[in-house]
């Protein structure tokens, strides 16, 4: 085998596993298509009774997750889809209340218009009001708001507000301790 033919066969190998390994990420209960080399992947679970949102490849361009049995997505479900340029969420039976708080803020920065589609099904009070209408009093009192990790950055934070602080006192008194010690100025 001379280098051309090593070449050629080591290429279709790498495709053939580029291949493979675009099909490994696709979500079992969904169908996905490629968009071309280097644009992404259409995903749709439209119509598949989900009760979660399956877990998705980074590469996601176009998700389609409409007509489902979706209640709340977790918080940070979604945060990975950087690349995501249209999402379908509508006709789930979502459920307004704390939980639907990370979806809420999370189509208000990627996709305005499903928010718009997006409905509630529950609460009562709430039944067929559109997710982005819904305000903090409608969601009810929340126990834990903050994901864990802002309150890791909080105590950091805190720690390094504590020793600034420390750190200003300390000089504060070193140069009055020194002060003393200089020269005073004739008069």
């Amino acid at each position: 085998m001379n280098k051309t033919e090593f070449i050629a066969v080591a290429g279709f190998a790498i495709s053939l596993l580029f291949r493979m390994t675009q099909t490994e990420v696709c979500p079992p209960s969904c169908n996905c298509k490629s968009l071309g080399e280097m644009k992404g992947l259409h995903i749709d679970c439209s119509s598949r009774k989900l009760t979660e949102v399956p877990a998705l490849p980074v590469n996601t361009k176009r998700l389609y997750l409409q007509n489902n049995s979706l209640t709340s997505v977790p918080p940070g479900a979604l945060d990975s889809l950087r690349s995501l340029e249209e999402v379908k969420i509508f006709d789930n039976p979502w459920t307004c209340d704390c939980h639907i708080l990370y979806l809420k803020l999370w189509l208000e920065d990627v996709s305005e218009p499903s928010l718009a589609n997006v409905r509630c099904a529950t609460p009562a009070p709430m039944r067929m009001k559109p997710l982005g209408q819904l305000t903090g009093n409608e969601l009810g009192v929340c126990k834990r708001l903050l994901p864990i990790k802002c309150l890791e950055f909080f105590w950091r934070d805190l720690i390094l507000i504590a020793g600034a602080i420390i750190t200003l006192l300390l000089v504060a008194w070193l140069f009055l301790s020194f002060r003393s010690f200089l020269p005073a100025k004739p008069l």
